[in-house]
């Protein structure tokens, strides 16, 4: 590569990195934190509407119903239509059912709205993930993935301690607080989703922000790892749904999305439990902890698994450790050495993300990869609805939140499992080795 292509690769990757990384970061702090806030609404909602454990752990849980069944439609319309304008309309459509929470009066308008909530939200995740692969090679995908889902810390980090203060500190026209955080926090989607449909760009041949010479070797770039998956391109939806190592893989997501979100909506209530004494306020700020420690290791992670050019190994190891952090905070009473298992348990489930969404890439292209992302997320999101149904169920059961725990751990060492099981599919398993090549899809 002579001097003048470094130049232009340099300079290109770098636009194309500040101009999509940061937005598309601030969109999913804005999704995820609209997903979980209703673990922070419970700290007085579940008291207020008279919900049972094992009811919340379902309300929390049916989101991934309605996301499940509509993500792979949403996904093959994103591809078709642009990111721009569906990307838009998801976020508006969610602000909307978001905002519609803060009067629910029941269980049972809490399971229609959040039922609402996944459908308007299905194809936000696996939307952004297709777009990253739009603009990135297969080479910087790991660090994009991670650094776009860092967002899930951040979400956390920034909405604990606000959805939890807002619930202490606003009570306008005798509403209590659980109620305006549906509000305050649904508005920003609404208004981030306008935003989106004018700043956000389709393609590499849309880019009017890059010099045309930027513009063509960016688009020679991913055309020339298309033509390398030129044996996949022609597939059919059909083909893609019916490939084993497209279901390994949501296989494998299912089982770690298990351990995210069972212990993402059920965190604030473990902490509450340490001590009546304990604000809301306060919980939000000590849940903020766990997150900041998984945020900064997701990114350290990733960037060596790029720089090795390591999937497998990179994607099998942080569940094992996720799964140690979840069964030591089940077999410990310390509340400080709680928290530090909980932190080594999100270090574990954060760390996996990057090198994971490397996978699909690697054998899947544009077309092919609209279908297969989506489905991928949408059978391993079915694992929010597993995860806090069963801490709930689990709860109730026993009384105590240990076994739920433990569940999750368990969940997290069959994830580590199912990954060094791909041994035999190698060939995808490093970004730098030629693509795999089969007749099934």
């Amino acid at each position: 590569m002579n001097q003048l292509n470094v130049s232009i690769e340099e300079r290109t990757t770098k636009k194309v990195f500040w101009r999509i990384i940061p937005f598309i970061f601030l969109l999913y702090i804005v999704a995820f934190l609209d997903r979980v806030n209703l673990g922070y609404a419970a700290l007085d909602m579940n008291k207020d509407l008279a919900l049972a454990s094992s009811t919340f752990g379902l309300i929390s849980g049916i989101f991934f119903f309605g996301y499940f069944l509509f993500e792979i439609p949403s996904n093959i319309l994103l591809h078709k239509v642009g990111a721009r304008k569906w990307i838009a309309r998801i976020m508006i459509s969610w602000g909307l059912v978001v905002i519609m929470t803060a009067w629910a009066q029941s269980a049972a308008h809490l399971y229609v709205l959040r039922f609402l909530l996944g459908v308007a939200e299905a194809g936000f995740f696996p939307g952004v993930i297709l777009y990253i692969t739009y603009w990135f090679r297969a080479k910087e995908q790991a660090r994009a993935f991670a650094l776009f889902m860092t967002a899930l810390a951040a979400s956390n980090i920034i909405g604990a301690p606000l959805s939890t203060w807002i619930m202490d500190s606003i009570n306008w026209a005798g509403m209590p607080g659980w109620r305006w955080m549906f509000v305050l926090e649904g508005i920003p989607a609404i208004i981030i989703g306008i935003v989106t449909f004018f700043y956000l760009t389709d393609r590499p041949q849309n880019a009017n922000w890059l010099e045309k010479e930027e513009k063509e070797w960016l688009i020679q770039e991913i055309q020339h790892e298309n033509r390398q998956k030129g044996s996949l391109k022609h597939h059919s939806t059909r083909e893609v749904m019916t490939n084993p190592l497209v279901w390994k893989l949501s296989l494998i997501y299912l089982t770690l999305v298990i351990g995210l979100y069972g212990i993402g909506f059920w965190m604030p209530t473990i902490i509450k439990s340490f001590s009546s004494l304990l604000t809301n306020t306060q919980v939000g700020l000590i849940s903020m902890v766990p997150y900041i420690a998984g945020g900064i290791c997701m990114i350290w992670w990733a960037r060596r698994s790029d720089r090795t050019g390591e999937r497998r190994l990179f994607t099998a190891l942080p569940p094992l450790l996720g799964a140690l952090g979840l069964i030591g905070a089940g077999m410990t009473s310390n509340p400080y050495l709680s928290i530090l298992m909980m932190s080594i348990a999100t270090v574990g489930i954060y760390s996996f993300f990057g090198p994971f969404w490397s996978l699909p890439a690697l054998f899947l292209t544009e077309a092919s990869a609209a279908v297969g992302i989506a489905l991928i997320n949408s059978i391993g999101n079915l694992g929010g609805f597993v995860g806090p149904y069963m801490i709930g169920y689990l709860k109730d059961a026993s009384g105590k939140m240990e076994a739920g725990l433990f569940f999750l751990g368990f969940s997290l060492i069959m994830t580590s499992l199912l990954v060094f099981s791909l041994k035999k599919q190698s060939s995808v398993m490093k970004a730098d080795e030629p693509l795999i090549k089969t007749k099934t899809l």
